[in-house]
């Protein structure tokens, strides 16, 4: 399959790209119904027979090109209907009948706060060029309605207010919010994607319109990707400043597969500057050792790294209903526990040469015993609930 994209230098023509390469180079095994031979990658300063050898020869083209932001209204109409129409007509003159895939706006309902805008009108221009085309061709056009766009490489200061919020917020930036109660209707990089494969593959999902909700109807004119997420600005923001404030609480929130929480974070992260990808961690450290927090989560307890010196012995104390996992991962040990009121001890040689997860069990006292002369025991620790100073649930005991 050969494949054309116009605007392969923006947000969503950089991760299609990227995307389709690791499937052509078969890094990507996860559809292997596509088959790619050749991708043209077209933008504003590709030579203009890239576009025509495309046009020829493509089996699916990806239309992505527009204009956001002119500082002449008027460039709406010649970026997003102009060029529009100058594809199709390279696509007719080729005799090229190949499915063309629009990338359109949801402004281009022309319905609620987007009223009559000249960006909106534009692509609604378009939409109607791609219809009157498939009329006339009988090839597969398939316009997509997108909504707010976000995920890794989102152009901040530009035409995305998420993509500005985790810029700002990264590097310490104000930002501003007029209205915390504003909701937005965010669709992630990474579910548009799988949308977009799914038309590559003749599986795209097919809807109408009802002012701005997409209706779906396997035999409606428009293509949506299913899967988006509603947030205030507000709730946006807060989740923003949390991830922000991660390197200091340590405190990671609760991030749900598929959830607007994980994408959102994943998003974050990819704005950090260089100065902030490594941030230093509090060793608390004695004659023992020394003990350091990793990670806290809201809902699955708390990740510590326990390094013991020679001969040491630590820990000496049970819980009532808090457990943890010892796992060590370098040194020679000897993990012990004794059920209270009891004498009967279960013990367990551990060494970072075959690790193992031991369970630290409610109820019984604990301790780890480096049973080198020269190494240190590191061992990786995991509780399943964040230490509460004013509740510790830890009681000294000797094994």
């Amino acid at each position: 399959m050969n494949i054309l994209i116009t605007g392969a230098k923006g947000f969503v023509g950089r991760n299609l790209v990227e995307n389709l390469k690791a499937i052509r180079d078969g890094k990507n095994r996860t559809r292997p119904g596509i088959q790619i031979d050749r991708i043209w990658e077209y933008d504003l300063d590709s030579p203009r027979a890239m576009l025509e050898e495309g046009c020829r020869e493509a089996d699916f083209v990806f239309h992505l090109a527009g204009v956001n932001r002119p500082q002449d209204p008027a460039e709406f109409q010649r970026g997003n209907f102009g060029f529009s129409s100058e594809l199709l007509e390279l696509l007719r003159a080729a005799g090229n009948p190949c499915p063309v895939m629009l990338s359109s706006s949801v402004q281009a309902s022309l319905a609620g706060r987007f009223g009559d805008s000249p960006y909106g009108r534009s692509k609604r221009a378009g939409e109607e060029l791609f219809f009157q085309y498939a009329r006339e061709t009988g090839a597969r056009v398939l316009v997509y309605r997108f909504p707010n766009l976000a995920g890794k490489w989102v152009r901040p200061n530009y035409n995305s207010a998420v993509g500005t919020f985790c810029h700002n917020i990264a590097r310490d930036l104000p930002i501003t919010v007029n209205d915390p109660s504003v909701e937005l209707e965010l669709l992630f990089i990474d579910d548009l994607l799988e949308a977009l494969l799914d038309a590559l593959e003749g599986r795209e999902q097919r809807c109408d319109y009802e002012g701005l909700e997409p209706i779906v109807n396997e035999d409606g004119p428009y293509c949506l990707a299913p899967v988006t997420h509603r947030a205030t600005l507000g709730r946006i923001v807060e989740l923003l400043r949390s991830f922000h404030d991660q390197p200091d609480t340590l405190l990671m929130p609760a991030i749900p597969a598929g959830s607007l929480e994980k994408k959102l974070y994943s998003m974050y992260l990819s704005y950090l500057p260089r100065e902030k990808v490594a941030f230093p961690l509090k060793q608390n450290t004695d004659v023992r050792g020394s003990f350091t927090e990793l990670l806290k989560t809201a809902d699955h307890g708390q990740f510590s790294v326990n390094i013991s010196k020679p001969g040491i012995t630590k820990g000496q104390h049970w819980h009532n209903s808090k457990w943890e996992f010892f796992i060590v991962v370098s040194g020679h040990g000897l993990i012990q526990e004794r059920k209270l009121g009891t004498e009967d001890i279960l013990e367990f040689e551990v060494s970072g040469e075959q690790p193992q997860a031991v369970h630290m069990l409610p109820g019984y006292t604990h301790n780890i015993i480096n049973l080198s002369e020269k190494e240190n025991l590191v061992t990786l620790m995991w509780a399943n609930e964040i230490f509460d100073p004013a509740k510790p649930d830890t009681f000294f005991e000797p094994v």
